[in-house]
Protein backbone atom coordinates (compact mmCIF):
# COMPACT_ATOMS: atom_id res chain seq x y z
CA UNK A 1 0.00 0.00 0.00
CA UNK A 2 1.49 3.50 -1.09
CA UNK A 3 -0.01 6.85 0.63
CA UNK A 4 -0.37 9.40 -2.17
CA UNK A 5 -1.79 11.87 0.32
CA UNK A 6 0.97 14.80 1.62
CA UNK A 7 -0.01 17.04 3.93
CA UNK A 8 2.30 19.84 6.51
CA UNK A 9 3.03 22.05 9.02
CA UNK A 10 1.62 25.66 7.57
CA UNK A 11 3.78 27.59 9.54
CA UNK A 12 6.92 25.90 7.41
CA UNK A 13 6.01 28.46 5.02
CA UNK A 14 7.31 31.26 6.88
CA UNK A 15 10.92 30.11 6.46
CA UNK A 16 13.04 32.35 3.71
CA UNK A 17 9.97 34.36 3.31
CA UNK A 18 11.46 37.16 1.34
CA UNK A 19 8.80 39.86 1.35
CA UNK A 20 9.03 42.38 4.55
CA UNK A 21 5.51 41.99 5.09
CA UNK A 22 4.05 39.59 7.31
CA UNK A 23 2.81 36.50 5.58
CA UNK A 24 -0.82 36.03 5.64
CA UNK A 25 -2.71 32.52 6.65
CA UNK A 26 -3.57 33.13 2.77
CA UNK A 27 0.09 33.65 1.97
CA UNK A 28 1.14 30.75 3.56
CA UNK A 29 -1.46 28.44 1.86
CA UNK A 30 -0.79 29.83 -1.22
CA UNK A 31 3.17 29.23 -1.07
CA UNK A 32 2.73 25.65 0.35
CA UNK A 33 0.44 25.48 -2.88
CA UNK A 34 3.25 25.71 -5.19
CA UNK A 35 4.98 22.17 -3.87
CA UNK A 36 5.18 19.65 -5.89
CA UNK A 37 2.99 16.39 -4.80
CA UNK A 38 1.29 18.20 -1.52
CA UNK A 39 -2.36 17.52 -1.29
CA UNK A 40 -3.52 18.62 2.03
CA UNK A 41 -2.44 21.12 4.82
CA UNK A 42 -3.61 21.02 8.43
CA UNK A 43 -4.42 24.04 10.52
CA UNK A 44 -3.57 25.72 14.14
CA UNK A 45 -6.99 26.46 15.66
CA UNK A 46 -7.57 28.97 16.96
CA UNK A 47 -4.56 30.86 15.38
CA UNK A 48 -5.49 29.76 11.92
CA UNK A 49 -9.26 30.17 11.57
CA UNK A 50 -9.37 33.61 11.35
CA UNK A 51 -10.87 35.67 10.30
CA UNK A 52 -13.90 32.91 9.09
CA UNK A 53 -12.75 28.89 8.73
CA UNK A 54 -15.20 28.55 5.90
CA UNK A 55 -13.15 31.51 3.91
CA UNK A 56 -9.89 29.98 4.54
CA UNK A 57 -11.37 26.47 3.38
CA UNK A 58 -12.50 27.79 0.21
CA UNK A 59 -9.14 29.75 0.16
CA UNK A 60 -7.68 26.77 0.32
CA UNK A 61 -9.76 24.32 -2.09
CA UNK A 62 -8.89 27.02 -4.77
CA UNK A 63 -5.86 26.86 -4.42
CA UNK A 64 -5.95 23.27 -5.28
CA UNK A 65 -5.26 21.72 -1.66
CA UNK A 66 -7.49 19.56 1.26
CA UNK A 67 -7.85 20.51 4.92
CA UNK A 68 -6.93 17.32 7.04
CA UNK A 69 -7.59 18.09 10.07
CA UNK A 70 -7.77 21.24 12.77
CA UNK A 71 -4.52 20.71 15.24
CA UNK A 72 -5.22 22.57 19.02
CA UNK A 73 -2.98 25.09 20.43
CA UNK A 74 -3.59 26.43 24.07
CA UNK A 75 -2.23 29.65 23.76
CA UNK A 76 -5.44 32.28 23.85
CA UNK A 77 -5.40 32.49 27.72
CA UNK A 78 -1.63 33.02 29.58
CA UNK A 79 -3.45 30.81 32.44
CA UNK A 80 -3.09 27.70 29.71
CA UNK A 81 -0.09 27.75 30.70
CA UNK A 82 -0.06 26.19 34.07
CA UNK A 83 -2.42 23.38 32.19
CA UNK A 84 -5.45 23.71 30.40
CA UNK A 85 -7.21 20.48 30.85
CA UNK A 86 -5.36 20.28 33.98
CA UNK A 87 -5.73 23.53 35.08
CA UNK A 88 -6.18 24.12 38.82
CA UNK A 89 -8.71 26.46 38.51
CA UNK A 90 -11.61 24.76 37.38
CA UNK A 91 -12.96 28.14 34.91
CA UNK A 92 -9.49 27.59 32.85
CA UNK A 93 -10.27 24.02 32.51
CA UNK A 94 -13.64 24.90 31.50
CA UNK A 95 -12.79 27.42 28.93
CA UNK A 96 -10.45 25.19 27.46
CA UNK A 97 -12.83 22.75 27.02
CA UNK A 98 -14.97 25.01 25.24
CA UNK A 99 -12.33 26.22 22.87
CA UNK A 100 -12.23 22.90 21.58
CA UNK A 101 -15.15 22.37 21.17
CA UNK A 102 -15.60 25.63 19.16
CA UNK A 103 -13.31 23.51 16.88
CA UNK A 104 -15.49 20.77 16.47
CA UNK A 105 -17.93 23.64 15.60
CA UNK A 106 -15.84 25.06 13.25
CA UNK A 107 -14.83 21.53 11.74
CA UNK A 108 -18.83 20.78 11.12
CA UNK A 109 -18.93 23.67 9.14
CA UNK A 110 -16.22 22.51 6.74
CA UNK A 111 -17.45 18.84 6.84
CA UNK A 112 -13.90 18.02 8.08
CA UNK A 113 -14.08 15.63 11.15
CA UNK A 114 -10.53 15.48 12.55
CA UNK A 115 -9.23 17.20 15.56
CA UNK A 116 -5.54 16.98 16.86
CA UNK A 117 -5.35 17.60 20.63
CA UNK A 118 -1.40 18.36 21.46
CA UNK A 119 -1.72 18.55 25.45
CA UNK A 120 1.57 20.01 26.00
CA UNK A 121 0.73 22.28 28.91
CA UNK A 122 -0.99 19.59 30.54
CA UNK A 123 1.70 17.81 33.13
CA UNK A 124 4.14 19.49 35.82
CA UNK A 125 7.87 20.90 36.28
CA UNK A 126 8.15 20.04 40.08
CA UNK A 127 8.05 17.50 42.70
CA UNK A 128 5.08 18.19 45.18
CA UNK A 129 3.68 20.68 42.04
CA UNK A 130 0.14 18.64 41.51
CA UNK A 131 -1.96 15.90 43.12
CA UNK A 132 -1.17 13.48 39.98
CA UNK A 133 -4.36 11.45 40.39
CA UNK A 134 -6.43 14.80 40.12
CA UNK A 135 -4.83 16.01 37.05
CA UNK A 136 -5.07 12.35 35.59
CA UNK A 137 -8.86 12.20 36.81
CA UNK A 138 -9.50 16.43 34.75
CA UNK A 139 -7.10 15.01 31.67
CA UNK A 140 -9.57 12.05 31.15
CA UNK A 141 -13.02 13.66 32.09
CA UNK A 142 -11.81 16.85 29.86
CA UNK A 143 -10.95 14.41 27.19
CA UNK A 144 -14.36 12.45 27.07
CA UNK A 145 -16.47 15.60 27.79
CA UNK A 146 -14.91 17.11 24.07
CA UNK A 147 -15.22 13.43 22.92
CA UNK A 148 -19.15 12.87 23.45
CA UNK A 149 -19.66 16.55 22.17
CA UNK A 150 -19.70 15.27 18.85
CA UNK A 151 -18.89 11.40 18.18
CA UNK A 152 -18.37 12.12 14.56
CA UNK A 153 -15.53 13.91 14.97
CA UNK A 154 -12.34 11.80 15.42
CA UNK A 155 -10.42 13.18 18.35
CA UNK A 156 -6.34 11.97 17.61
CA UNK A 157 -4.39 12.09 20.80
CA UNK A 158 -0.50 13.66 19.97
CA UNK A 159 1.58 12.86 22.70
CA UNK A 160 4.79 13.94 23.71
CA UNK A 161 7.61 13.79 26.42
CA UNK A 162 7.84 17.15 27.19
CA UNK A 163 7.91 20.74 26.00
CA UNK A 164 6.63 23.48 27.64
CA UNK A 165 6.01 21.96 30.84
CA UNK A 166 8.85 19.75 32.03
CA UNK A 167 7.02 16.42 31.82
CA UNK A 168 3.58 15.97 29.93
CA UNK A 169 0.89 13.75 31.31
CA UNK A 170 0.66 12.35 28.39
CA UNK A 171 4.18 11.70 27.51
CA UNK A 172 4.12 8.44 26.08
CA UNK A 173 2.07 5.26 24.24
CA UNK A 174 1.44 3.57 27.69
CA UNK A 175 -0.02 6.93 29.27
CA UNK A 176 -1.92 7.50 25.90
CA UNK A 177 -3.51 4.03 25.46
CA UNK A 178 -4.63 3.86 29.05
CA UNK A 179 -6.27 6.98 28.78
CA UNK A 180 -8.10 5.63 25.73
CA UNK A 181 -9.04 2.89 27.41
CA UNK A 182 -10.42 4.70 30.80
CA UNK A 183 -12.28 6.83 28.27
CA UNK A 184 -13.45 3.95 26.14
CA UNK A 185 -15.18 5.62 23.32
CA UNK A 186 -14.89 4.86 19.49
CA UNK A 187 -13.88 8.37 18.12
CA UNK A 188 -10.49 8.33 19.73
CA UNK A 189 -7.07 7.28 18.81
CA UNK A 190 -3.71 8.56 18.29
CA UNK A 191 -1.35 10.76 16.03
CA UNK A 192 1.92 8.82 15.41
CA UNK A 193 5.04 11.62 15.78
CA UNK A 194 8.03 10.33 14.79
CA UNK A 195 10.64 12.78 16.28
CA UNK A 196 8.01 12.71 19.87
CA UNK A 197 8.44 8.93 19.42
CA UNK A 198 11.94 9.09 19.42
CA UNK A 199 12.84 11.22 22.27
CA UNK A 200 10.35 9.29 24.36
CA UNK A 201 12.67 6.47 23.97
CA UNK A 202 10.31 4.45 21.99
CA UNK A 203 10.40 2.35 18.85
CA UNK A 204 8.26 3.75 16.12
CA UNK A 205 7.19 0.45 14.47
CA UNK A 206 6.29 -0.69 17.56
CA UNK A 207 4.70 2.23 18.68
CA UNK A 208 2.51 1.96 15.49
CA UNK A 209 1.71 -2.04 15.62
CA UNK A 210 0.45 -1.50 18.87
CA UNK A 211 -2.05 1.61 18.39
CA UNK A 212 -3.42 -0.81 16.13
CA UNK A 213 -3.76 -3.47 18.31
CA UNK A 214 -5.39 -1.70 20.89
CA UNK A 215 -6.80 1.81 19.34
CA UNK A 216 -6.84 3.58 16.33
CA UNK A 217 -4.16 5.46 13.94
CA UNK A 218 -5.56 8.80 13.27
CA UNK A 219 -2.44 10.60 12.41
CA UNK A 220 0.77 10.18 10.69
CA UNK A 221 3.76 12.82 11.56
CA UNK A 222 6.90 12.01 9.66
CA UNK A 223 9.85 13.98 10.68
CA UNK A 224 13.27 12.85 12.10
CA UNK A 225 16.22 13.65 14.86
CA UNK A 226 18.53 12.74 16.65
CA UNK A 227 16.32 11.78 20.45
CA UNK A 228 16.74 14.45 22.84
CA UNK A 229 14.46 16.81 21.67
CA UNK A 230 11.99 17.78 18.74
CA UNK A 231 14.15 18.65 15.99
CA UNK A 232 11.98 18.58 13.59
CA UNK A 233 14.45 17.19 10.80
CA UNK A 234 14.02 16.31 6.98
CA UNK A 235 12.32 13.07 7.02
CA UNK A 236 14.56 9.66 6.85
CA UNK A 237 17.90 12.06 7.56
CA UNK A 238 18.83 10.48 10.46
CA UNK A 239 16.73 6.87 11.06
CA UNK A 240 16.14 5.99 7.96
CA UNK A 241 15.84 2.21 8.38
CA UNK A 242 13.51 2.69 11.32
CA UNK A 243 10.84 5.07 8.96
CA UNK A 244 11.03 2.48 6.19
CA UNK A 245 9.73 -0.14 9.14
CA UNK A 246 7.65 2.05 10.64
CA UNK A 247 5.83 2.50 6.88
CA UNK A 248 6.22 -1.08 6.57
CA UNK A 249 3.71 -1.24 9.49
CA UNK A 250 1.61 1.29 8.09
CA UNK A 251 1.27 -0.67 5.38
CA UNK A 252 -0.51 -3.44 7.13
CA UNK A 253 -2.23 -1.16 8.96
CA UNK A 254 -5.86 0.21 8.36
CA UNK A 255 -4.41 4.03 8.12
CA UNK A 256 -5.25 5.65 5.03
CA UNK A 257 -5.17 9.24 5.97
CA UNK A 258 -2.58 11.43 4.52
CA UNK A 259 1.19 11.99 5.74
CA UNK A 260 2.14 15.17 7.31
CA UNK A 261 5.53 16.38 7.54
CA UNK A 262 6.22 17.74 10.83
CA UNK A 263 9.15 19.66 9.82
CA UNK A 264 10.98 23.22 10.78
CA UNK A 265 12.70 24.28 8.00
CA UNK A 266 12.46 27.75 9.65
CA UNK A 267 14.69 27.12 12.16
CA UNK A 268 17.76 26.93 10.23
CA UNK A 269 16.08 29.63 7.34
CA UNK A 270 15.48 26.70 4.40
CA UNK A 271 13.37 27.08 1.70
CA UNK A 272 10.11 24.90 2.87
CA UNK A 273 8.93 24.58 -0.72
CA UNK A 274 12.04 22.63 -1.68
CA UNK A 275 12.31 20.97 1.82
CA UNK A 276 8.51 19.65 1.58
CA UNK A 277 9.30 18.59 -2.03
CA UNK A 278 12.21 16.56 -0.93
CA UNK A 279 10.26 14.75 2.10
CA UNK A 280 7.78 13.94 -0.65
CA UNK A 281 9.88 12.51 -3.09
CA UNK A 282 12.11 10.48 0.44
CA UNK A 283 8.63 9.16 1.71
CA UNK A 284 7.87 7.54 -1.85
CA UNK A 285 10.77 6.29 -2.61
CA UNK A 286 10.31 4.64 0.79
CA UNK A 287 6.78 3.24 0.20
CA UNK A 288 8.45 1.48 -3.17
CA UNK A 289 10.87 -0.35 -0.94
CA UNK A 290 8.39 -0.77 1.78
CA UNK A 291 5.92 -2.69 -1.11
CA UNK A 292 9.51 -5.04 -2.01
CA UNK A 293 9.86 -5.69 1.59
CA UNK A 294 5.54 -6.87 1.77
CA UNK A 295 6.26 -9.35 -1.28
CA UNK A 296 8.89 -10.68 -0.03
CA UNK A 297 8.38 -14.31 1.60
CA UNK A 298 12.14 -14.76 2.85
CA UNK A 299 11.75 -11.85 5.12
CA UNK A 300 8.56 -12.87 6.52
CA UNK A 301 9.98 -15.74 7.24
CA UNK A 302 13.33 -14.35 9.15
CA UNK A 303 11.21 -11.99 11.30
CA UNK A 304 9.50 -15.03 12.22
CA UNK A 305 12.37 -16.42 13.58
CA UNK A 306 14.02 -12.95 14.86
CA UNK A 307 16.54 -13.77 12.56
CA UNK A 308 17.68 -10.24 11.94
CA UNK A 309 21.05 -11.39 10.07
CA UNK A 310 18.82 -12.30 7.14
CA UNK A 311 16.11 -9.75 7.46
CA UNK A 312 19.27 -7.27 6.86
CA UNK A 313 20.66 -8.63 4.29
CA UNK A 314 17.13 -8.71 2.59
CA UNK A 315 17.13 -4.82 3.34
CA UNK A 316 20.37 -4.31 2.22
CA UNK A 317 20.02 -5.66 -0.97
CA UNK A 318 16.62 -3.74 -1.55
CA UNK A 319 18.15 -0.45 -0.91
CA UNK A 320 21.18 -1.05 -2.38
CA UNK A 321 21.01 -3.52 -5.38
Amino acid sequence: MIINKFATRLNSFKSNWKNPELPSIQDLIKRASTVNGLTHIDLNFPDHSKPDLSEISKFTNDCGLKINGLAMRYYTNPAFKLGAFTNPDSKVRQEAIELTKRAIDALNEININLLTIWLGQDGFDYGFQVDYKKIWDDEINAIKEIAEYDKNCLISIEYKPNEPRSYSLLSNLGTTLLAIKEIHLNNIGVTIDFAHILYSNEQPALVAALIDKHSKILGLHLNDGYGKRDDGLMVGSVHQLATIELLYHISKSNYNGPIYFDTFPDTTNMDPVKECELNIETVKKQFKVVDKLLLNNELTTAIENQDSITSHKIFNSILYP
